[in-house]
């Protein structure tokens, strides 16, 4: 109370002009008392028909009034300076836009800072003291100052609210516990606020047990996070590495692959050419022997021409380098040694051996055995790809519950389409490839790897490998709905390509008296009420596939807990003609 006092006394001596400290204070008629500076602007301003007023409480003056220097309060204020006592701020004692006015201050409002639930009003600091010193008024209510003081108050009453009723929820006052409220539920405000912060405190709890676990849950997924991507760093560099190793193991049989070619090339032409060069010193050899055959063919010379052919039919004679005269004697050569013996060479003679040349192109074979590698390599890669890319998208941070609700369910629904290219030959699809109907007559459709040749199937277009949901709408006696891999066999023996009788796939025999669940060619009954429809639940990280009736509501049929290794297709075998399978539109 004593800081209520000090600043009860400087607000006293405030101008109400400037809102400062009186400077040269000076006293008006009125008695209010301003900076004679202040005053003087005021009133120099003021009407010119010479009427001139009291800026706090209008009274009027005619002429203006002899200005009278206020001494006292001078000195008072000359006091307050000497100690550092400073006015309240302007914003704490005046109200402005938005604030709350006092009700009880004449001229300019200050502004209140509490009203009073009992006496309906406002009050400034100054007016608020009753409330604080005299003792009736301090068994009052007393709330932060507020312009809607109104809304407290019965209207139909005029009469404090001050009892909650309980059975209308609504705020009344004691007359209405005698009207309209009467034999209801009350209590009292206090009491009821009371309550009311009791279960406040218990939900505050409760949001702050809350948010302790979900700042722990996000402690954990942020640790997930960190690690998951620590991990695909260490996979990325791992992968790359790996695949910079396969590359260059490639590069290096390339490059070996390019040298050999390269040195047999080498090899095969050095000899070529060397058999090339005998041949053309062969062929300049038997031309000049044609010239030489040629001269002595034509030659006059008869002695000469049989000396000749003699020594064609005896060539040691020219090693003698003699000729015979005819009776037995011998005599020297006339003709050229190297006439002779270029004319009685043994070759001349003997055949020549057959040079084999292999048919062009001669490399043909080693392009296609590097063919016949990368097509290898490529179907190494295309099978072993699917498996990686299935294990990459195993992986995930979050792993939510399994939904309960069909609308739970609908957030994970996917499209699929059947696939014409593994349809059987007695199956046919409409609604753009979603119903498919087994027909008595068969059609003829072109052969291919992929197609059905000895049961009634087809498999969907997709595969699946995260979380997915389908609804299929089935008609006749009896169908297999069922998922399975893409590699199961499409012709031999029948458990090696029917849904259900294999390892390879997981089927929901639906028929008119019931349903079964297949897998490896193990039949398990299931004794759920019957539907036309099914609904199929995969997730396929979890290894989880289930079967549901889908009716008013979804009811569990059967499900599987596995480890799945590939993508998962969907499909379909149909039993006995007339029987339809469609895939259900999902909004």
């Amino acid at each position: 109370m004593a800081e209520q006092g000090v600043l009860l006394d400087q607000d006293q001596f405030c101008c109400s002009i400037c809102l400062d400290l009186l400077k040269e204070p000076v006293t008006i008629n009125c008695g209010h008392s301003y900076c004679s500076n202040c005053i003087e602007d005021c009133w120099d301003k003021d009407d010119p028909k010479g009427v001139y007023n009291c800026p706090q409480c209008r009274q009027t003056f005619s002429p203006r009034p002899a200005l009278m220097k206020n001494s006292l309060l001078a000195m008072v204020v000359g006091n307050m300076k000497k100690i550092g006592l400073q006015p309240t701020p302007p914003a704490m004692c005046f109200a402005g836009p938005g604030d709350v006015e006092c009700d009880f201050c004449n001229g300019r409002k200050q502004k209140a800072l509490k009203s009073c639930l009992v006496c309906l009003a406002s009050y400034c600091e100054t007016h608020l003291q009753p409330h604080y010193n005299i003792a009736p008024l301090m068994k009052h209510k007393l709330i932060k100052a507020t312009t809607q003081l109104q809304d407290n108050i019965c209207s139909h009453h005029d009469k404090l609210l001050e009892i909650f009723c309980r059975t209308d929820q609504q705020c009344i006052c004691y007359l209405c516990t005698m009207d309209e409220h009467k034999g209801h539920d009350t209590v009292s405000i206090t009491a009821e606020k009371m309550e009311k912060q009791k279960q406040i405190g218990l939900s505050q709890q409760k949001v702050k047990q809350r948010v302790q676990e979900r700042e722990k849950e996000l402690k954990e997924v942020q640790k997930a996070v960190e690690s998951l991507s620590r991990s695909a760093q260490a996979a990325v560099e791992e992968s790359e590495r790996i695949f910079t190793e396969f590359i260059d193991s490639v590069e290096r049989r390339r490059t070996e692959m390019k040298e050999l070619i390269i040195a047999q090339e080498y090899t095969a032409v050095s000899q070529a050419e060397g058999l090339m060069e005998r041949l053309e010193q062969e062929i300049a050899e038997l031309k000049m022997r044609g010239v030489e055959l040629e001269k002595l063919a034509h030659t006059e010379d008869h002695i000469h021409f049989l000396e000749v052919a003699t020594l064609r039919d005896h060539p040691s004679v020219i090693a003698k380098g003699t000729r015979y005269s005819g009776v037995g004697f011998p005599k020297p050569l006339k003709l050229s040694t190297v006439s002779y013996q270029s004319l009685a060479s043994p070759s001349v003679f003997t055949d020549l051996p057959t040079i084999a040349v292999h048919p062009l192109p001669y490399f043909e074979d080693v392009s296609e055995a590097v063919s016949n590698l990368r097509e290898k390599l490529e179907g190494i890669l295309k099978r072993e790809w699917c498996r990686i890319s299935t294990r990459v998208n195993l992986v995930d941070v979050l792993h939510p519950p399994e939904p309960k609700t069909r609308a739970d369910f609908l957030q994970y629904s996917c499209r699929l389409t059947l696939d014409p290219h593994t349809l059987y030959r007695q199956l046919f699809l409409s609604e753009l490839n979603r119903k498919v109907k087994l027909k008595r007559k068969g059609y003829s459709y072109p052969s291919r790897p992929d197609r059905f040749t000895q049961l009634c199937q087809v498999l969907c277009r997709e595969g699946l490998s995260g979380r997915c949901y389908w609804e299929v709408e089935w008609s006749g006696w009896k169908i297999y709905a069922g998922v399975s891999y893409k590699d199961i066999s499409r012709s031999g023996p029948v458990d090696d390509c029917q849904f259900g009788h294999n390892d390879k796939s997981w089927s929901l025999e639906c028929c008119s008296n019931g349903y079964f669940f297949r897998h490896n060619n193990v039949k398990t009954e299931v004794a759920r009420p019957q539907s036309s429809r099914v609904g199929v639940y995969l997730d396929h990280q979890a290894g989880t596939l289930s079967f549901y009736s889908v009716s008013d509501k979804m009811t569990l049929l059967h499900r599987v807990q596995t480890k799945f290794t590939q993508p998962l297709y969907p499909g379909f075998w149909l039993h006995c003609f007339k029987t339809t399978a469609e895939l259900c539109e999902l909004e």
